[in-house]
């Protein structure tokens, strides 16, 4: 692992008078800590409640796009990403530094084709960007396709890799064979930190999974969240949700 624990300073937000310090997970968060006892860290909770200003807090952090992409990338289409990373500090491992970075945000990864597309038109002596998504132009897949074809191609071993919903474009095929991707490139020395609804994807045998609630940041086992909860009900008796009566 990378990086072993994230810090946020509490008391610099609230003197910010920062938005963000009114949020659960930053108001009740232990010692303003949070340790990371995994390779694979997942963040769970309903809409609203900070996962993805976290998510995004640590990848600039760590020094990735706020719009996403991976170390090259540096565009920006509209600048929307809270101040929480001038307030956080990322512990790591003595030794351990990532070779590879990525940050996936699902809302924005239309703008990372299209700037791949645009760096690709630029001359230059080495190979084209596209070719470390696979060689084929990622808005000529569909959003599925194209989630798949960079998680297939461009992850290695190594890295670090900070997703944002990943699942949004995934069937619950793709998403079962994500789960084998990660454990693969987790065997090889990378560490994923992913925010995500999908009760598929927080069942990854060892993965941590910490649940956004209004009383703050909880560790939690997958059978405990309540996306798992809630979907199992779903599932066993749809007609309990649906019924007008």
């Amino acid at each position: 692992m990378f990086i072993r624990e994230i810090r946020i300073d509490r008391a610099g937000l609230e003197k910010a008078g920062s938005y963000v310090s009114r949020l659960p997970f930053v108001r009740y968060l232990t010692a303003g800590t949070l340790p990371l006892n995994a390779p694979v860290t997942f963040f769970v909770g309903e809409n609203g409640s900070g996962k993805s200003p976290r998510l995004e807090a640590v990848a600039v952090t760590a020094g990735m796009n706020p719009e996403g992409g991976g170390n090259n990338f540096s565009f920006s289409t509209r600048e929307s990403h809270s101040d929480l990373c001038q307030y956080m500090t990322l512990v790591r491992n003595a030794g351990k530094r990532w070779k590879d970075s990525y940050f996936l945000r699902a809302e924005s990864f239309f703008n990372v084709a299209t700037q791949i597309e645009e760096m690709d038109r630029l001359p230059a002596p080495s190979r084209k960007v596209i070719d470390s998504y696979g060689g084929r132009s990622l808005h000529e897949q569909s959003h599925g396709e194209s989630f798949f074809s960079l998680m297939l191609n461009r992850f290695g071993g190594s890295g670090l890799y900070i997703l944002d919903e990943p699942e949004a474009a995934l069937s619950p095929a793709r998403q079962i064979a994500m789960l084998h991707l990660i454990r693969d490139l987790v065997k090889k020395g990378a560490q994923f930190i992913i925010s995500t609804h999908s009760p598929i994807l927080t069942a990854l045998p060892g993965a941590s999974v910490y649940e956004f609630r209004e009383t703050g940041l909880t560790e939690v086992r997958w059978e405990e969240t309540e996306n798992y909860i809630l979907t199992k009900r779903f599932l066993s008796d749809p007609s309990y949700f649906l019924d007008e009566n």
